[in-house]
Parts: structure tokens; sequence; C-alpha cells
């Protein structure tokens, strides 16, 4: 039966590594796939991996049906034998169902890919709706390390190293960046917590505040 398929995990946990490699497999056995992807980190229409590698994909447009898109496709003369979706977290709650729909309707399996939570640990639309209606979520098992050292289970947003909790839930970056740009950093809890991003806990050890006092 076909299903609806939600990967998660926190960013630099392999999401985009493993939709390129159900591509690569279902593409070797003459299968053909609808890749659709939203800002992703390699530009407009791309589904990317920070591994380096990267294919073509139907950029997303708010407001877009995809379960009309796919209708129109295969109408035309196209094939799809399945669907991946990357970055689903930023796709609308009613995109969600466009997908719910491909995979009663059309009949094609949809793996969709995203983190479930923001920089503020709250949940993206996209991701809750995928929570409510996928058929499987599976958590990828490839753990991503805060700094410390422990299993990173929070997304941070990032301005010159420091954490910070306001903003839109929507603002384009990643892990690697420049010191004053946006950037993103996956921590654990308790450091999501304090706020204590590598650079601040970097900042924090060479303070002399915390050097040890000489005893002359």
């Amino acid at each position: 039966m076909p299903e609806l398929v939600f990967f998660s995990g926190t960013m630099d946990c392999g999401k985009s590594t493993l939709a390129l490699q159900i591509e690569h497999n279902r593409s070797a056995r003459g299968l053909a796939g609808m890749i659709f992807s939203r800002d992703d980190r390699a530009g407009e229409g791309k589904l990317s991996s920070r591994l380096g590698l990267v294919t073509d994909a139907v950029e997303v447009e708010d407001g877009q049906d995809l379960y009309a898109y796919l209708v129109d496709h295969l109408s035309q003369g196209g094939r799809a034998d399945y669907v991946i979706a990357d970055e689903a977290q930023f796709l609308a709650p009613e995109q969600i169902d466009q997908l719910a729909r491909v995979v009663d309707d059309l009949g094609l399996d949809v793996y969709a890919f995203g983190i479930t939570t923001d920089f503020r640990s709250k949940l993206f639309p996209g991701s809750q709706r995928l929570v409510e209606l996928a058929d499987r979520v599976e958590v990828l098992q490839v753990e991503a390390l805060c700094w410390c050292g422990a299993r990173a289970t929070h997304n941070a947003r990032t301005i010159g190293g420091a954490m910070v909790v306001e903003g839109a839930q929507v603002v384009v970056g990643d892990v690697t960046h420049s010191a004053d740009e946006v950037g993103y950093e996956v921590l654990c809890r308790r450091h999501h917590r304090r706020r204590m991003t590598a650079a601040t806990a970097r900042a924090a050890a060479l303070s002399p505040d915390v050097l040890p006092m000489s005893s002359a």
C-alpha cells in the first residue's frame, strides 16, 4: 500500500542526504520521481545535501496545489512513480493535505523530509500536519550533536554566534555561516534553555572572570 512517510530530525542529521539516496535507489531501478523542495540552501529549484550532493527539484510556491500539479503532470503524459518533498516544514498545512491526497487518490508513495520544531521549539505548521496525517513518522537515527557532545534535540537561530528567540519563523540560513550572518546551530535541550551556543560557551571559557586567580 502507498504511504505518506515523514522523516524527521534536527538540522544536520542527514535528512536531505536520505532524500537523495531514496531518489538514487529508485531512479536506478527505472522509476521516475517528482521532487518538491522549498528554500533549499543551494537555491531555488534544488534539493541539496551538506555532503555536496544536489539534484533539481520543483520549487513550491505559496498557495500552490501540489495535488493539482501532479495531476496536470500525469495528464500531459509525464511520469511519477513516487514523490519526495524536502524542507516539508515550510509547506502550508493544506499542502500537506494535498500530499496525503496524492497517496490516497493517485496511489503514489510520498516521502516528506523536514525538521519538526523551529528555533523557538514551536512546531512548524507543516510538520504538525505531517505528524497528524502521516502513515509513519520516522525519526532519523543519525544523531546530530550539541557542542557539548550530548545528543542535539533543538534547533537554535544565531546572529553573530549568539542565540536569538525572536523573529519570523522562517529565515533561510545554514549551520555554516559567517560570524555576522543569521545562522543555525543544533543544541541539546539544556543548552537551548540556557541559550548557550558554541560561540557563547567559548567566550565564557575565555572570560577573565572564570580564569584561575594567581596566588602571587
